[in-house]
């Protein structure tokens, strides 16, 4: 399994969307340490970290800050993505002028957020300068378009297409501030939903096994690994790699542990992935059971 990590640099965003998974009423924002965000790329190189995605709030806004972590990176040939809403390409020569930065630093793609609760806070246009400019540059990127799937969103992808954007759809997840979100009903197969799981630093030096929705699990905690206060970046990792459950869901799936913990094939199909994940996870009672028959292969309950 190759080691790849979401790199939370700082929680502070420049926009306030309703659907953001990264952030609740409840967070302050936070951020690290430029020089100890360097010395954990050390450690991260060390523990062979081939893929750095930088992430949470708003990358961005600290743009000479990320250049030089993208820079330390190459240096240890790690791949990187910034993910980014586009609040700095309000026109295209501000756009080429963080794009050039980016590629000379080594950047290897940019992800560029897209939504229809993105657009009330960052006009659209912005993410077509954004991506000519990359084009232009030569630096590889995408349009991560999150949806829920509705017709309110016909037009958004329609403007994508228009102007021939590279994108693709990303569910969005009920948690955060999309945690109060109404539901459409599920039109899909019965899907494994297996996870690959990739783990998510934060600003407070707190890692999770799960780069979405887990830093979420408040009544469990079931996917925090440790702090580096006390851990280090490889004893947390071995503690994802070793973790029973958390194969399980990497391969027999959410919707098979689902179904061995009892829940209707009906049920199931019913929950969004990030969903029923949350569903048996920050149950402690469930949770409790889960763990307890993860080492059998889930198989003894069926005996």
């Amino acid at each position: 399994m190759m080691r790849k990590i979401a790199f939370g640099y700082s929680t502070r965003c420049n926009i306030r969307c309703e659907h953001c998974v990264a952030a609740d009423d409840a967070r302050k924002n936070e951020k690290m340490k430029l020089c100890r965000a360097k010395e954990i790329i050390a450690e991260l190189a060390a523990a062979g970290v081939r893929g750095i995605s930088f992430t949470a709030g708003e990358p961005l806004l600290y743009l000479d800050d990320i250049a030089e972590l993208v820079s330390l990176c190459r240096e240890y040939e790690i791949y990187t993505r910034v993910v980014t809403n586009s609040f700095w390409a309000k026109s295209a020569d501000l756009a080429d002028s963080y794009t050039l930065l980016l590629k000379e630093s080594g950047l290897s793609q940019l992800r560029l957020s897209y939504s229809r609760w993105h657009q009330k806070n960052v006009p659209r246009h912005h993410i077509v300068n954004a991506a000519e400019s990359c084009q232009k540059a030569g630096l590889d990127y995408f349009v991560s378009f999150v949806t829920d799937f509705s017709e309110d969103d016909d037009g958004y992808e329609q403007y994508l297409r228009e102007q021939k954007l590279l994108f693709f759809p990303e569910p969005v997840i009920f948690s955060g501030r999309a945690q109060s979100f109404e539901r459409s009903a599920l039109r899909t197969d019965y899907q494994e939903n297996c996870c690959s799981m990739n783990p998510y630093l934060a600003p407070s030096l707190d890692m999770y096994a799960c780069c979405d929705a887990g830093s979420h699990f408040t009544r469990t905690n079931f996917f925090h690994l440790g702090n580096l206060k006390d851990n280090t970046i490889e004893e947390m990792f071995r503690k994802s790699e070793g973790n029973s459950l958390y194969n399980h869901i990497r391969s027999t799936g959410i919707t098979a542990i689902a179904s061995f913990a009892g829940f209707r094939a009906r049920e199931i199909v019913g929950y969004r992935k990030c969903e029923l994940c949350e569903k048996m996870f920050n149950s402690p009672e469930l949770l409790g059971a889960l763990e307890k028959e993860a080492e059998s292969g889930l198989k003894s309950w069926h005996r």
